[in-house]
């Protein structure tokens, strides 16, 4: 879909606003692009866009052709104090349907209380980055599945990075794994960010849950960022998600910030 009109705030010059791949959108004035749009389906089948652009009526504009142009439901995240982004994603349509805390999370064994944390027995922690391929990806297909059966995508965090299609696991590096009887049961997946490394996700198998799986995968793995030199990590955590919320605040961790999952329907 092509949009253009005349728009205040640019120089009243026509703002054209087209789809230049599958997706990614521009918004164009005279030959200068002041404003994008893009999409992302993510392994979840949740399909988010985001659009960058200075003035509300050139955002408007671009989120109206994508709507047009995109299959309902779709999904966008807005850090909840930016007032004006979240107002945007109302004005084109969208409506709040989840919050996520954001969480600054020590390392520091002494802070966190894990320092005498040990698997559960029968239980080995595998390090992040020595999981075996097979096993890993075999796990994270089984964990997605249980997700959707279980809690739903509503409990894990919306800012998942864009993967290609059928594959939930890319890097291998990232992940640490338990592993019982043979068997890998859990995992948890940090990625290694420039400024802060972050926790993206954290699961075990619905059958082995509550055993203290999930809190031996987050010990062993802040303890080895803490030898590192790391000494805090980020980590998002879905309002509703209860159990998540109490493992990371009974660590120490601080709630900094919180993000809005928007959708229009």
């Amino acid at each position: 879909m092509n949009v253009s009109d005349s728009i205040p705030g640019t120089g009243n010059h026509e703002i054209a606003v087209m789809r230049v791949s599958d997706a990614e959108w521009h918004a164009v004035e005279g030959d200068q692009v002041v404003g994008r749009g893009d999409a992302s389906l993510r392994p979840d089948g949740r399909l988010f866009v985001s659009i960058d652009a200075w003035h509300g009526a050139v955002f408007d504009r671009i989120a109206e052709a994508m709507s047009a142009d995109l299959p309902a439901p779709l999904h966008a995240v807005a850090d909840e104090p930016d007032h004006d982004s979240v107002s945007a994603w109302q004005r084109a349509g969208f409506a709040t349907v989840r919050r996520e805390w954001g969480y600054l999370v020590p390392t520091d064994p002494h802070v966190t209380g894990l320092g005498a944390v040990r698997p559960p027995a029968g239980v080995v922690i595998v390090p992040v980055g020595q999981a075996e391929e097979a096993p890993l990806r075999a796990l994270d297909q089984v964990l997605h599945t249980e997700i959707e059966a279980g809690v739903g995508w509503a409990a894990v965090p919306a800012q998942v990075l864009p993967r290609p299609a059928g594959i939930t696991v890319v890097d291998l590096s990232k992940y640490a794994v338990a592993r019982q009887a043979g068997r890998y049961v859990g995992l948890l997946r940090v990625a290694p960010l420039t400024r802060q490394p972050r926790i993206g996700l954290i699961a075990v198998r619905a059958a082995v849950q509550r055993h203290g799986i999930a809190r031996a995968l987050l010990a062993d793995t802040l303890d080895a960022l803490h030898r590192s030199g790391t000494t805090s990590v980020w980590a998002e955590v879905a309002e509703s998600n209860a159990v998540a919320t109490a493992l990371f605040e009974g660590i120490g961790a601080r709630r900094v910030n919180s993000a809005l999952e928007l959708v229009r329907r």
